[in-house]
C-alpha cells in the first residue's frame, strides 16, 4: 500500500508538472515537459549511468565513513570529560562555518577526484549523528544507571552495556538524517570541482542550456535520495525492532 500511494503521488505531481508547462507555454529551455525528460533519460541513460555511478559510490563512502565518525566522536565525547570540555565547544562552533564555503578548500586540497566529494559527504552528516547519539546517551534512563552502580557496574562497563543500547534510537534518527543529506555534500562538491558525477553534468547542462538533461539528472538523483532513505529506514527498523515506533505506520 506505501509502494501504491507513492506511485500515485508521483503520477499525480508528473501530472501537475505537465499541466503547469502547458497552461503558461513556457519553453522548453526554461521547463521542459515531463515526456521530454523522459525521452531524454531514455536516450543519454548510458551517460546518465556513468555520471550516476560515480555519485552513488561519492555517497555511499560519505555515509558509511561519516557515521562511523560521528559514532566514534560521540563515544569519545561521553567517555572522557576532557573531551566534553575542549572539543565539545569546537564541533559546535564548527557548525558556524557554512558548509559551502569550505568545499573550495576540500577540493584544493584533495584534488578534483573522488577523495574531496567523500570528505564533503563526511562533514555534511558528520554532526547530525555525533549530536544525535551523544544526546542520547547523556539521556539514559536514571533507573538504568542507578542499577548498573547497584550491581558495580564499571564506567566501561556501564557505557557499552547501558548507554550504548539505550543511545541505538537515537543513533538511528541520526543516521536517518545523515541519508537525507550525503547526496548533497557530494552535489555540492561536484559543483565546485569535479569531472565526473551528476553534480557536474548538471552544470554542463546548464551551462549548454540542456535542460531537458538537466531535468533528467536531477531525476536520477532524487530517486537514488528517496532509495537510499527507504533502504536505511528499513535496515535501521530490523536492527534496533525492539524500540518499535510509538505510532504505527500506516497500511
Amino acid at each position: 500500500m506505501i509502494a501504491l500511494r507513492a506511485l500515485v503521488t508521483f503520477a499525480g505531481l508528473v501530472v501537475l508538472w505537465q499541466a503547469l508547462v502547458m497552461l503558461t507555454g513556457m519553453p522548453h529551455y526554461l521547463l521542459p515537459a515531463p515526456s521530454r525528460v523522459a525521452e531524454t533519460l531514455w536516450a543519454r541513460a548510458d551517460i546518465l549511468w556513468e555520471h550516476a555511478r560515480i555519485t552513488v559510490l561519492e555517497i555511499a563512502l560519505g555515509l558509511l565513513l561519516g557515521v562511523l565518525s560521528g559514532a566514534f566522536c560521540a563515544l569519545v565525547l561521553m567517555a572522557s570529560r576532557l573531551a566534553r570540555r575542549w572539543l565539545l565547544p569546537v564541533l559546535i562552533a564548527s557548525q558556524a562555518i557554512p558548509t559551502f564555503a569550505i568545499a573550495p578548500l576540500l577540493v584544493l586540497w584533495f584534488g578534483y577526484g573522488l577523495l574531496s566529494k567523500v570528505v564533503m559527504s563526511i562533514i555534511v552528516i558528520f554532526f547530525s549523528v555525533a549530536s544525535a547519539f551523544y544526546d542520547g546517551m547523556r539521556r539514559t534512563e536514571p533507573g538504568w544507571l542507578d542499577l548498573a552502580r547497584t550491581m558495580s557496574a564499571s564506567p566501561w562497563r556501564t557505557l557499552w552495556l547501558v548507554r550504548v543500547p539505550a543511545a541505538l534510537p537515537s543513533l538511528a534518527t541520526g543516521i536517518r538524517v545523515a541519508a537525507v543529506f550525503a547526496p548533497i555534500g557530494a552535489i555540492i562538491g561536484e559543483w565546485v570541482g569535479a569531472s565526473r558525477g551528476l553534480g557536474y553534468l548538471m552544470l554542463q547542462s546548464n551551462a549548454r542550456m540542456q535542460i531537458d538533461m538537466l531535468f533528467a539528472a536531477l531525476l536520477v538523483l532524487a530517486v537514488f535520495g528517496v532509495a537510499l532513505y527507504a533502504t536505511v529506514d528499513g535496515l535501521l527498523r530490523r536492527l534496533i525492532s525492539w524500540a518499535p515506533d510509538a505510532v504505527p505506520d500506516d497500511d
